[in-house]
């Protein structure tokens, strides 16, 4: 059998450039590798080199014959997206798959033509490091990089969650990064407070903002004032020991918690407040979370979506974690009836299906265990409350049609809990002295270069999720950051090539 990629992909594509017969996909240079899930492996072309498993930075490559039980759902997850028939569909593959070469063998960069470059890179989570590697590889470049936390590496080491201990393994890519001499890594360091970008421009040839989007979106209904309402995102930082939320308070011991979002972000909430504390305790989740998790006195989680299952935010890989971690998961057959998925989007089909065995089978009743419960087609209208203190969630629900838009049937539903989340996506923040896109909530720029209008803002560029958006996975961070490298390395070449 041969290589499989499992829930742990990255997507950081190193696995794309080891593979010596290219059936690794998509590819960097393919048109959904900045919308798919994970990147899959063609069962009929793999050679079982192992080359891939080598340079997988988080352990997601596995040989067919040493999967676990929990990773035998992701053979077929790999080998539906290499479906003979799939092929000839243009809009997925624009090219002749069948007549795919191999790749060029990765070689060591020209040099740069320009003089000694000091980069600063702002930040210093995923789309930071990958940046610094992608600048180190040049011999005449130094970097400085300037993390306001006492440890470095961000989402890698605050939003990963506890049990996803091969996701969390990228740290150890970081720390040989981390280890380069022409890196030094400034931490407890914030720009603002303790050096202005002014300054930090003065100091450097060029500046990389990698701030990422520290904020929530904002849930704007009544009642999200009240005790008993937090963001997901304050939660996750609580139990992974994120500075910023270790006095953050939340009431375990209510009979049902609602998240209200259903990306993966809520899938993790909703596993590591149902999971087994013993098994916790052997992650590096925060002893004050755990203690809490012990004394809980939670019966169900409930994850709402405003739209249908189809359009669910959680990716087909959580979905399967989470079926096959031992999770309690219910889903009512009547979600899914009516919904068909598209024909040729193979990870809706492959989702509806994980999600109807899920509703097929559902767990032995068990008071002594909490249950996670998924519902769709809900809109929050207001977090209920009493003298100042959450008890519940009135919805409005929705209709859902064919191509997923959600419309209000005018009927409302009201559900008790003592424990409100919300989990309805990232926003980036304004950098004083930097244009700044307050709808996308990023900062405005062509392939990294930051704009001001029509105009590039000199020195300055961006890499991550305050360039793109929080979209993608932890491994998208190094093909974006690549993007703003070449434009870095253009700009200062074509700088040098003026004064010559």
């Amino acid at each position: 059998m041969p290589h499989v990629v499992t829930q742990a992909c990255c997507g950081d594509a190193s696995c794309v450039y080891a593979c010596p017969v290219n059936c690794i996909h998509p590819t960097p240079d393919e048109p959904d590798f900045g919308t798919a899930e994970m990147l899959y492996i063609d069962p009929a072309t793999c050679v079982d080199c192992g080359a891939c498993v080598t340079a997988c930075p988080v352990g997601a490559i596995v040989p067919g014959h040493r999967l676990t039980p929990e990773q035998q759902p992701f053979v077929g997850v790999n080998a539906a997206h290499y479906d003979a028939d799939l092929f000839a569909n243009e809009k997925r593959f624009p090219v002749d798959m069948g007549k795919r070469l191999p790749l060029a063998p990765v070689t060591t960069p020209r040099p740069l033509q320009a003089p000694p470059q000091h980069v600063a890179i702002v930040g210093s989570g995923p789309s930071a490091m990958y940046a610094a590697d992608e600048l180190l590889r040049l011999p005449n470049v130094t970097v400085t990089m300037y993390e306001r936390l006492a440890k470095p590496f961000g989402l890698s080491r605050y939003g990963v969650a506890p049990d996803h201990t091969h996701t969390r393994a990228v740290m150890h890519l970081f720390d040989d990064i981390a280890r380069h001499p022409r890196l030094r890594i400034l931490l407890n360091c914030e720009i603002g407070r303790d050096l202005s970008l002014d300054q930090l421009r003065e100091r450097h040839d060029a500046v990389l903002w990698a701030g990422g989007a520290p904020t929530d979106k904002s849930l704007d209904i009544p009642g999200t004032e009240a005790d008993g309402f937090a963001s997901a995102t304050s939660m996750v930082g609580w139990y992974n020991d994120h500075p910023d939320f270790v006095d953050a308070r939340f009431d375990l011991s209510t009979e049902r918690v609602v998240v209200i979002g259903n990306g993966n972000v809520a899938l993790d909430v909703a596993r590591i407040l149902t999971g087994d504390p013993d098994a916790l305790e052997k992650t590096t989740i925060s002893r004050p979370a755990l203690a809490a998790l012990r004394s809980r006195g939670i019966g169900e989680v409930l994850v709402v979506g405003r739209r249908g299952p189809l359009q669910a935010a959680f990716t087909l890989p959580e979905l399967i974690g989470l079926a096959e971690s031992g999770a309690s998961i219910v889903v009512d057959p009547t979600e899914l009836d009516g919904v068909v998925a598209d024909p040729d989007d193979i990870t809706a089909g492959l989702k509806l299906a994980e999600l109807g065995e899920i509703a097929a089978n559902p767990p032995a009743r068990d008071p002594s265990r909490p249950v996670i419960r998924f519902a769709f087609g809900l809109a929050p209208q207001e977090i209920l409350t009493d003298r100042g203190r959450v008890t519940g969630v009135r919805f409005a629900r929705n209709s859902i049609s064919a191509d997923g838009t959600a419309t209000p049937t005018g009927e409302t539903v009201d559900v008790d809990a003592g424990l409100v989340l919300s989990s309805i996506g990232y926003h980036g923040v304004p950098v004083p002295g930097l244009p700044f896109d307050e709808r996308r909530g990023v900062i405005p720029n062509d392939h990294g270069r930051v704009m001001d209008g029509d105009r590039p803002v000199s020195g300055v560029y961006v890499t991550g999720w305050i360039k793109r958006g929080p979209t993608g996975f932890i491994g998208t961070n190094k093909t974006d950051s690549i993007d703003t490298i070449a434009s870095w390395r253009a700009d200062v070449e074509s700088a040098a090539a003026a004064t010559t």
